[in-house]
């Protein structure tokens, strides 16, 4: 089949890899418009297209896909199949309708359950046991379409987005690789999504990471591992004496006991860690970064910053 391969980040750019290690015929790569990125803020080419000039593939990067000229460039290639991962783009209608076995995209959820930009993120957060990937042909809805295989995973006590990430990662290009070798038969097996079963996986801001300690200390202790490695759980310390008193944090985990401090409040601090009263128990700091650090064990930040961490004193 002619493929066409539309896709931008590093996770987008495992599946190419897979397609070409697998000799499909890739024909052409869209990806998003270099972005600025780095202390020069120069324009950075995608992990796809530095993938697709390696293997001098032609590489697309139209702003938007909704004017005719795009779609007569997409239409000339005469696609087979386009196979859409992390593009970033809207795929309107009138895209979907050109590739002759239609568009089918690799999504990390088990599809209804978060639909949209964060699933990874969202699977963590809201404590779900299991994730997976779902290769879906793509309708004009967000995540809408028909599911045409998955493939699942657990999801452990102490998983971060980092390593579901990679798990993922790992799922998608061989789940990819199996459908695109029997797609007839996938494709009239394919299976129609519940709508009323469908959750969203909203996408993250900065803000969200900041840490509301009157909050249960187990939704707390989610936030940090699904909000690793952006935008961070962070809070803040009027004892800390910088322009910028962000400390993110890093890792954490649940302790036993109670306390009828103010939620916020260090009630110890230990070699072992730094804990902190919530609204419903109390959670254990493990490592942290301080403004212009890197991350340190709680041992190192005991020692070096106990007019922070120090038992009594409030994180905000």
């Amino acid at each position: 089949m002619r493929i066409v391969f539309a896709g931008t980040p590093d996770f987008a750019a495992q599946h190419l890899q897979q397609l070409l290690d697998d000799s499909h015929q890739v024909v052409a790569v869209y990806t998003q418009p270099d972005r600025p990125a780095g202390r020069g803020k120069r324009p950075q080419p995608s992990a796809v297209k530095k993938l697709a000039i390696e293997h001098q593939l032609p590489v697309y990067q139209p702003e938007s896909l909704k004017s005719g000229d795009a779609q007569s460039d997409l239409a000339a290639l005469e696609p087979d199949v386009m196979v859409v991962v992390a593009y970033g783009l809207l795929l309107p209608q009138a895209v979907l309708d050109i590739p002759a076995r239609g568009c089918l995209n690799v999504h990390g959820s088990l599809l209804p359950r978060w639909r949209g930009a964060a699933p990874i993120q969202r699977a963590i957060w809201a404590g779900d046991l299991e994730s997976g990937v779902c290769i879906m042909q793509m309708e004009a809805g967000l995540d809408t379409g028909p599911v045409l295989h998955e493939q699942r995973c657990t999801i452990s006590p102490d998983e971060t987005s980092a390593s579901l990430y990679h798990k993922l990662e790992d799922l998608g290009p061989k789940a990819l690789t199996k459908v695109l070798a029997d797609l007839d038969t996938y494709q009239n097996q394919a299976q129609r999504q519940s709508d009323a079963e469908a959750t969203y996986a909203k996408k993250l801001t900065k803000q969200e990471g900041e840490i509301d300690w009157t909050q249960p200390a187990a939704f707390i202790e989610r936030c940090v591992r699904a909000f690793n490695p952006w935008p961070m759980s962070w809070c803040q310390s009027d004892n800390l004496k910088a322009q910028q008193n962000t400390i993110k944090i890093h890792a954490a985990e649940l302790v036993q006991g109670a306390s009828n401090e103010k939620p916020g409040t260090i009630i110890r601090s230990t070699q072992e860690g730094i804990d902190v009263v919530t609204g419903d128990g109390v959670l254990r700091i493990t490592s942290a970064q301080m403004p212009g650090k890197k991350a340190q064990p709680a041992s190192t930040l005991v020692n070096g910053y106990s007019n922070v961490f120090g038992q009594g004193l409030e994180l905000e």
